[in-house]
């Protein structure tokens, strides 16, 4: 397996399991950014994933702001543009919902998580070549839930005759995913992608960890998420720095 395959097939395959689900109440639009998103998606994995890296990290699911417009985990506007360099044209959603319009880099709305997670990288490694040799972030989920107000619905919180088939299809491609990078661990960030990384990789030779979400809804984080995710790095194990 090689990361041609994880961009291409494998992402097709993930993609035609997640076609086959069906969400209810009080989800009104689902987005899939690995559909419209494609080839910023597909520049991502292609440029940056590497076998043989020290860790994954593991994210929820896309943010309205972040991965839902540009494709990328976490993927912040100026993160994206300026220090990832990915500018791959995307599509739009087919059912777009009207308060979370996708525009892209041209998006004028800045994701908080986002924005905290790729400026602690571009804080602490000198280039995201650097940051690449040691990580890589990805998602659990590559869906983003909409209710019809607008307001984001986590996939841990869909009933359970729904959760369960999409966590088979998002454990088997995490599993392509650690086959391909090959990681010493896998690092959830926050609860939920560490439980769920821990479910669907229990029986392969990597380790496990987690670090504090970086949501702004987090009163943890918002005490200053940065030092603490590097201070739980470190007793992890990670070398952190060196810019």
């Amino acid at each position: 397996m090689n990361v041609a395959d994880l961009a291409g097939i494998h992402t097709d395959t993930l993609n035609k399991s997640l076609e086959c689900l069906r969400f209810g109440a009080p989800v009104t639009h689902v987005y899939n950014p690995h559909r419209y998103a494609r080839r910023p998606w597909t520049q991502y994995i292609e440029r940056y994933a590497r076998p043989g890296v020290q860790a994954i990290f593991i994210g929820m699911n896309p943010g309205p702001w972040g991965m839902a417009q540009t494709g990328i985990p976490f993927g912040e506007i100026a993160a994206v543009r300026d220090w990832l360099v990915l500018d791959g044209p995307l599509h739009r959603p087919e059912n777009e919902h009207p308060k979370r319009l996708v525009q892209g880099l041209d998006c004028a709305r800045s994701e908080v998580s986002g924005r905290r997670v790729w400026g602690w990288a571009a804080e602490n490694f000198a280039s995201p070549d650097a940051f690449f040799e040691q990580f890589f972030i990805a998602n659990y989920c590559p869906l983003s839930f909409m209710e019809e107000s607008g307001r984001n619905r986590t996939p841990n919180k869909l009933p359970a005759e729904e959760r369960t088939p999409l966590y088979a299809a998002c454990d088997a491609f995490l599993r392509r995913l650690v086959d391909t990078l090959r990681p010493q661990m896998v690092i959830g960030i926050g609860a939920f992608a560490e439980e769920r990384a821990r479910e669907a990789l229990g029986e392969q030779d990597v380790a496990f960890g987690r670090i504090l979400h970086p949501s702004p809804a987090s009163p943890a984080a918002n005490r200053g998420w940065a030092p603490q995710a590097t201070a739980q790095l470190r007793a992890l194990g990670f070398t952190i720095g060196g810019k």
